[in-house]
């Protein structure tokens, strides 16, 4: 049995892998799918003193609280920063990290520095012209490569806001988190952001993989996803 830690990607909660988590747990595998501070469910915690380390805080205590050990820990787009603090703060706890069309920092990088420079402007602008100064409203779903109705009918209604601290605190990293084995999951049938990032994944020596999907692989294509993510482990 593999421990599988899903973290979702900024705007998005647990909630985001219920297509996913349960075909890893009829494969007799143990999965959870937690909610960071602000977001989904638990929303109504934001504040503007909500950051990365907020979040990378709430995988910890997860992972201490239920004595979590072997982990296989998924990160999707944001969450590689997460993931990356989580690796640093834990590695004893983790097997595998894998990145999913995921950030992938270096020590002091922030999510804003690693985005393509017209997207961070984007960024930047709706922060301030819509999100009072401190969240990031949702960007479009359609611009993440997700064009089925009734996907966009489950997606849209669910997204909250992101802090805007989560993507300007730069990600503190110990030597500790490389020690951990990695593997990168691009998806390649969008505007492919993360391309950059997955090349990072490459030269660092992780297995590489594709699918062809939109950004929001564990919505758009579940079961592929799950069955690479069994195969990784």
């Amino acid at each position: 049995m593999t421990t599988f830690v899903l973290l979702h990607g900024a705007w998005h909660g647990g909630w985001c892998w219920s297509r996913v988590a349960p075909l890893l747990r009829d494969e007799g595998h143990r999965v959870f799918a937690p909610t960071f501070t602000g977001l989904g469910d638990r929303a109504h915690l934001v504040s503007p003193a909500v950051d990365l380390s907020t979040h990378i805080d709430d995988v910890v205590r997860l992972l201490d609280a239920e004595g979590l050990t072997e982990v296989v820990l998924v990160g999707h787009s944001y969450a590689g920063m997460v993931l990356s603090g989580v690796a640093g703060a834990r590695p004893e706890a983790l097997r595998l990290r894998v990145y999913l069309d995921a950030f992938v920092p270096g020590d002091g990088e922030s999510a804003i520095s690693l985005l393509p420079e017209p997207v961070a402007a984007h960024y930047r602008e709706s922060v301030r012209d819509r999100g009072f100064g401190w969240l990031i409203p949702p960007r479009s779903l359609e611009v993440l490569g997700v064009t089925d109705s009734a996907d966009l009918e489950w997606l849209s209604p669910r997204l909250t806001p992101q802090p805007w601290g989560t993507y300007r605190e730069p990600v503190a990293l110990s030597a500790a988190a490389n020690r951990v084995p990695a593997a990168y999951v691009e998806c390649t049938d969008w505007l492919r952001v993360f391309a950059a990032q997955a090349d990072r994944g490459r030269r660092r020596g992780w297995d590489v993989h594709e699918i062809a999907t939109g950004h929001e692989a564990m919505v758009t294509a579940p079961e592929e996803l799950s069955a690479l993510l069994l195969r990784l482990t």
